[in-house]
């Protein structure tokens, strides 16, 4: 059955609205946060899967599509059926899906599917309240429209690259898939727009969403630095990184690490002050380096009065003190000095979080014979609080429900689908 509600018997905020999700991994989680929000989202897969599945990790390191836990946390929430959509049969049956449905997600190529018949005004023929949404790596159309993209190249083409990773060497890939979970996010973003603005206009319309353009606002405007006449963002290297940022990096702590801002200048300056200060009442430094005048020390070092030699004998200072504590020791007496400083957490970390046990947010569902670990919703809401419903569905996993139960298509038409690779 698809969602319905919270269990406070309050409607949730999407109850009643049907989204058929055709998106793979390039926009699998705007389906899912649709489906979050209480909306009856069904996946709709090639009879061979969807390419989701194929990206890991994979449960037990099992490298099955059924195991993949990238299906297993996006597709929750959902039903799912099986359609070969480019065939006939399959598109005739998604056409009357669509004409009771209110959101159609789709990540296919620019183009593809008006080229099997399936083109937005086909779309909105059969149902003008239809809201397309469209995910792609730059977007439905532009000279750039239909290049093969990963998510690597996306978030390289959006300039997050250039400030990722030490500036004195290559840039370093943010971990996972950013890309297409941004792209996700602002398609599920102006999914809720154009529901909004079918409220009173009531009609549909075509939601066109781009990752790069999505990653692209990652960058915190410095991408648009040269339109406003500032420097342009760049890649340093080794000397003036190391003068530019200060003693400001990752430093090891007892138990894991900690990320210091340890900067120059009279805006932060006076943190590092206080930050050596603290240095000194611990015993791990003496006076000369506690009274280094830190917020001029830029100046000091452009006149050779301090040299980026004398900064690394400080860094070791650094390193040699954060070394003595663990990371809960750190972030406690940066706290109390109003320090920049937060210790590095690893997945252990976050899973053991105090702050998120205290709030309930993992939970755990059924999936198959095993009980698996789910994040929890992304917002909290006082009068109608998301409710997880089923785990992520296998292949074809509803057909039955769906497109027997609700298209009228009898056993023996099921079978005689599944025979020609339809469903």
């Amino acid at each position: 059955m698809p969602p319905t509600g919270s269990e406070t018997g309050v409607a949730a905020p999407l109850s009643g609205v049907r989204v058929l999700d055709l998106a793979n991994e390039w926009g699998i989680l705007a389906g899912n946060v649709l489906a979050d929000l209480g909306a009856d989202v069904v996946a709709v897969e090639p009879p061979a899967g969807s390419t989701a599945r194929r990206l890991g990790p994979f449960r037990d390191d099992s490298g099955r599509a059924e195991d993949s836990l990238f299906w297993l946390a996006y597709a929750r929430n959902k039903r799912g059926i099986s359609l070969a959509i480019d065939t006939p049969d399959g598109l005739e049956l998604l056409l009357r899906l669509v004409r009771d449905a209110d959101v159609l997600i789709e990540s296919f190529a620019p183009g593809w599917l008006a080229g099997i018949g399936l083109g937005y005004d086909v779309l909105a023929a059969a149902n003008p309240r239809l809201i397309q949404v469209s995910v792609s790596p730059f977007g439905q159309d532009g000279p750039k429209a239909n290049w093969p993209a990963t998510d690597l190249t996306v978030t390289a083409a959006s300039n997050y690259l250039l400030a990722s990773g030490d500036p004195d060497r290559p840039p370093l890939h943010v971990p996972y898939h950013q890309a297409y979970l941004h792209a996700g996010t602002e398609a599920a973003s102006g999914c809720l727009v154009a529901i909004r603005e079918r409220r009173r206009s009531g009609l549909g319309q075509l939601v066109d969403v781009s990752a790069q353009e999505a990653m692209t606002s990652c960058t915190q405007s410095f991408i648009l630095s040269s339109a406003w006449n500032d420097v342009s963002f760049f890649r340093l290297p080794p000397g003036p990184t190391r003068v530019k940022v200060g003693l400001s990096g990752v430093y090891p702590a007892k138990d894991g690490a900690v990320v210091i801002g340890f900067f120059f200048g009279s805006g932060l300056g006076p943190l590092a002050v206080k930050f050596m200060h603290w240095v000194y009442e611990e015993g791990m430094c003496d006076e000369r380096d506690r009274d280094k005048d830190w917020v001029n020390y830029m100046a000091l070092l452009n006149s050779g009065e301090e040299t980026v030699e004398e900064l690394d004998r400080v860094r070791g200072v650094l390193e040699r003190f954060t070394s003595s504590k663990t990371k809960q020791e750190l972030l406690e007496g940066s706290l109390s000095r109003g320090l920049l400083l937060s210790p590095a957490f690893t997945v252990k970390d976050v899973i053991e979080s105090p702050q998120m046990a205290h709030r309930g947010y993992w939970q755990r569902t059924a999936t198959g014979d095993k009980s698996v670990q789910y994040p929890g919703p992304f917002a909290r809401f006082s009068a109608s609080p998301l409710q997880y419903g089923p785990p992520a569905p296998s292949i074809g996993e509803h057909n039955a429900a769906i497109l027997g139960g609700e298209l009228g298509l009898g056993q023996r038409e099921l079978e005689a689908l599944a025979a020609r690779g339809v469903v």
